[in-house]
């Protein structure tokens, strides 16, 4: 008999997502509220909340849990989180964002895919938090930019997704936590090794996945195809790279392939964080963190993304890496 599945990170999945009629209803309420229409990393950002991805966060950070994570790497109660996941707007627009009341997020297309409840807006010093969250300040660095882009005021609060995201791509791929956790628990995996990447799968990675399955029982190759910097290989590519993979080299009954849909933000040590708790939030019991994981240029050390794992106690983060 299977073991239970290992808890999401906070103890339970968040779903930030309406069904039904509750759904139809908010969606059609959602017409007569201010709108923001949201950039492609915000899109990231919703669906990795509303779907658990990013448990225990049911909302874009607000200004307390902002500081905590800049400068503790942690949330308020004390659980582990490295890079705050934002909302920002330009000085223009933030007027019509009232604190404790609603706005609706718009896809660029035009089209309401979430509400939001405001209860909290703040301009923080983004020098600061680009020192500490990318180690530096150089717009240079592809999150520093990204994120001075995004605007200078922070809105913070819950969401509730109103409407589907629409994607064109990858629709057999875009696994949710519970869809994960439930395909595991099909195949009786008790233990499994996540494997992050953004780039096609080479030699050396097929080794070290291969490795890890002599130890665990599946292996769950996710990789990233939300945002990245324009030199990147684009999405489609790799993952034709992937299913070529599985088909021709890997024992297909241990092997899951299944997208992240996360903005890439090359923030390194911290990002590797990130990227754990997602993983564990998809069900994963093991993560291999890669050489310079996360990372960008000459940012970070190379072993920086694995050394930081050391600063979090086996209370904290469930994984093994």
């Amino acid at each position: 008999m299977s073991k239970a599945l290992i808890q999401p990170h906070g103890g339970h999945l968040i779903d930030r997502t309406l069904k039904g009629i509750e759904r139809q209803t908010a969606f059609e309420n959602a017409h007569a509220l201010p709108r923001l229409t949201l950039s492609q990393r915000n899109l990231a950002d919703i669906e990795c909340i509303a779907t658990g991805i990013y448990s225990p966060l049911e909302g874009f950070v607000e200004e307390e849990e902002y500081y905590s994570i800049v400068n503790e790497m942690h949330l308020s109660n004390g659980l582990a989180w490295s890079i705050p996941v934002t909302l920002q707007v330009p000085e223009a627009l933030a007027a019509k964002c009232r604190l404790d009341s609603e706005i609706a997020l718009e896809h660029p297309n035009g089209e309401i895919l979430a509400v939001m409840t405001v209860t909290s807006k703040f301009k923080p010093n983004q020098n600061e938090e680009s020192e500490k969250i990318y180690l530096t300040t150089e717009e240079a660095h592809p999150g520093v930019k990204a994120m001075r882009a995004e605007g200078e005021v922070y809105l913070g609060g819950p969401i509730t997704l109103v409407n589907v995201i629409p994607y064109s791509d990858f629709q057999d791929y875009r696994l949710t936590p519970v869809t994960t956790r439930a395909e595991f628990a099909k195949r009786q995996w008790d233990t499994v090794v996540a494997f992050q990447t953004r780039n096609p799968i080479h030699r050396a990675h097929e080794y070290i996945t291969k490795i890890a399955l002599e130890i665990v029982d599946g292996l769950f190759i996710n990789p990233l195809v939300g945002m990245t910097k324009s030199d990147d290989i684009p999405a489609p590519v790799r993952m034709k790279c992937y299913e070529t993979l599985i088909d021709k080299y890997y024992p297909k009954d241990r092997i899951l392939l299944g997208v992240f849909p996360a903005a890439m933000r090359y923030a390194g040590p911290r990002e590797a964080i990130m990227h754990a708790i997602a993983r564990q939030n998809y069900g994963c019991t093991h993560f291999i963190i890669g050489r310079d994981h996360a990372g960008v240029g000459s940012y970070y050390g190379t072993y920086d993304a694995q050394h930081i794992f050391d600063r979090f106690g086996s209370s904290e983060l469930k994984l093994h890496l």
